[in-house]
């Protein structure tokens, strides 16, 4: 486990609207650098508002946002990704007709006339030598599994401080959800922040420092992951055992 160092995310008081639907209702989080920090929920929970929110695709209508301690909530999505935030979005969104290296090239945009291309491209194929091998195959021919390995790989090349992964075992069989939580973890022991947006209680809470547990837009419950797994609430409402 890595160390946890200063405040990186503080999401503090945040209240979102779609109209007049009020989704988010006060809703506070704070990730540290190092962890690994989960949010568990729920459809209909505002999980997916509030990685929306985070990345500014909705504007909070209360609140506030930072991120290394500058406020973020009122920045465009591409200068918070520039600052060093990158999504994994639910469902992946792979281009597909690119070719899984064209997907990879376009997670640089931001970062374009940057050096390191070559230094972020040995890490995703050290991550998913899989990608490396088919490099030239178009993404849309790739099945799930592989195509949420590219999503994640995408990100990376954006050299974040914050990966935020939306739902990434939404769709994939048991097993390949089981090797792509293992890769978030090395992902975070090589050391980047994670926000692992999550319906899969049990695998979010298996890889994850702490957790928040989201509902009707509040939340209701937070603590470390193995707090959460031995809560009787937490067992019987989403793990099945309690």
């Amino acid at each position: 486990m890595n160390a946890v160092g200063d405040v990186l995310l503080d999401f503090r008081d945040v209240h979102t609207y779609y109209g007049a639907l009020h989704v988010l209702k006060g809703v506070s989080y704070e990730i540290r650098e190092g962890e690994i920090v989960s949010l568990l929920g729920g459809n209909a929970s505002g999980k997916s508002t509030t990685m929306k929110t985070i990345l500014g695709l909705v504007r909070p209508g209360e609140g506030t946002i930072t991120f290394r301690g500058q406020p973020i909530h009122n920045l465009s999505t591409n200068e918070i990704v520039k600052r060093g935030i990158a999504p994994v979005p639910e469902g992946r969104r792979v281009f597909p007709r690119m070719t899984i290296l064209e997907n990879l090239e376009m997670g640089r945009y931001t970062r374009r006339a940057e050096p390191g291309w070559s230094d972020e491209l040995d890490r995703v194929f050290g991550l998913f030598p899989i990608l490396k091998e088919r490099r030239s195959q178009l993404a849309g021919t790739m099945s799930g599994g592989e195509q949420q390995m590219l999503a994640i790989g995408r990100a990376l090349m954006t050299r974040p401080a914050l990966l935020c992964l939306d739902e990434p075992s939404m769709g994939l069989a048991p097993r390949l959800v089981e090797d792509v939580f293992d890769i978030i973890r090395t992902i975070n022991e090589q050391g980047t922040t994670i926000f692992v947006i999550e319906q899969n209680v049990s695998m979010a809470l298996s890889i994850a420092h702490r957790a928040y547990v989201l509902q009707m837009g509040e939340v209701v419950l937070t603590g470390s992951a193995q707090a959460l797994v031995e809560n009787p609430l937490i067992q019987k409402a989403y793990l099945g055992t309690g």
